[in-house]
């Protein structure tokens, strides 16, 4: 970065503000156990008075658009200057863009109209989508404009998702829910495509394997179907198991592929295998319930919602965020804090809220609270041990 960025400019930037990855990845590893503890509470003890619209709503929502997003458009707002050489959003646009964010979290403790925390929040996804992709283009690096596409389909769902408050849209709030799951399954199992297997080889000391045509179609096209019969629920109850089931062959077969058994020894790299297992079992689980393989196949399924989100998606999200974290403060990557339990413990989280509820739902409360607090866990010392590097100057003096 030391050619793109003048030193002397950025060293009077506060260092929280110098790059994307750091006010997002903070506010998202405060937010994450915050927000699932307010949910545990919501759950046992009924709806919030201050909370103006209703709990499990908020609850996935803010799971999706609130944490996950945060950390999807801190990941992408850093990636984009590695991508294109062209500066990343820093300073006052970044400060802009993270009030962007914050304001709806705040806002639904708060009397304001939902149509205006909707435009704010699109307004966050599209101003996150223009910082990426104006610097895409000026780059003339337009395979990466996928992801514009990404950001348009978000912010159809946002406002989707707001229309399902008042039962204006003609299809229900978990039809979007279930849709963004596979949104973020996409946008992982492209990205995870790429880096998963680079950064295993690179570090198991292998030569990667090269991505096959038809395995990487047979993995995510699936995941695109999937996306769309969210909404026509019809179509999704005959189609959608088959679906589930054959991307889950896929993205096995894929996943086997970046040998994950070689992983063993190194825990920012097991950790994001670990994780990335949790999609092709929740997808079989799911698949296999919907089809009438599993008994009480419908509230199985449900449930598998949360090995696909807790043990997939943030699971990755966690170990990513830690290895960002180090490599993008000038610290080198394997030698950081010592990560392995949390890491485990949002894996063990997702298959206690997943698997566990499924098959022993009379001790569904217990284990909730179990996953919560695996959750929270894991977060917490993320935010803890991370956090102060997030906040300080790069550890090497350069830019960033």
């Amino acid at each position: 970065m030391m050619n793109i960025t003048d030193k002397s400019i950025e060293d009077k930037i506060t260092p929280l503000l110098r790059l994307g990855f750091r006010p997002f990845f903070l506010l998202g590893g405060i937010y994450a156990p915050l927000a699932i503890a307010i949910w545990v509470y919501a759950f046992q003890h009924g709806q919030p008075e201050q909370l103006h619209v209703p709990a499990l709503w908020w609850h996935v929502h803010e799971m999706i658009f609130g944490f996950a997003m945060a950390i999807v458009a801190g990941f992408l707002l850093t990636a984009v200057q590695n991508w294109t050489g062209v500066n990343g959003t820093k300073d006052k646009a970044l400060a802009a863009v993270v009030l962007l964010w914050l304001l709806p979290r705040v806002l639904f403790w708060t009397t304001t109209p939902l149509w205006v925390i909707s435009v704010i929040e699109a307004i966050f996804l599209a101003v996150v989508a223009y910082e990426i992709s104006f610097r895409v283009i000026k780059a003339k690096g337009y395979r990466n404009l996928i992801f514009l596409a990404f950001f348009v389909l978000a912010i159809v769902a946002n406002f989707a998702a707001y229309a399902t408050i008042d039962g204006s849209a003609p299809f229900s709030a978990t039809a979007v829910w279930e849709a963004m799951i596979w949104w973020f399954l996409l946008l992982i199992s492209i990205m995870g495509g790429r880096v998963i297997p680079f950064f295993t080889a690179r570090r198991m000391e292998f030569d990667k394997p090269n991505p096959i045509l038809w395995l990487e179609a047979g993995a995510n096209t699936p995941l695109v179907c999937l996306f769309v019969l969210s909404f026509f629920p019809s179509v999704a109850e005959v189609a959608s198991p088959a679906l589930m089931i054959f991307a889950a062959v896929m993205q096995l077969v894929r996943f086997l592929r970046w040998k994950p058994w070689t992983t063993l020894k190194e825990p920012l790299v097991w950790s994001l295998h670990a994780s990335y297992a949790c999609i092709p079992v929740g997808l079989l689980l799911k698949g296999l319930a919907l089809v009438g393989v599993i008994s009480n196949g419908y509230f199985v399924s449900h449930n598998m919602i949360h090995v696909l989100a807790i043990g997939g998606i943030a699971g990755l999200i966690l170990a990513m965020i830690a290895r960002v974290t180090m490599g993008h403060t000038g610290r080198k990557i394997y030698e950081g804090p010592g990560m392995w339990h949390a890491f485990l413990a949002v894996v063990i989280a997702g298959l206690t809220r997943g698997i566990g509820v499924a098959f022993w739902p009379e001790h569904m409360m217990q284990l909730i609270n179990i996953s919560a607090a695996l959750w929270i866990y894991a977060f917490v010392l993320f935010t803890f041990k991370f956090g102060p590097m997030l906040c300080k100057a790069r550890a090497d003096g350069h830019p960033g």
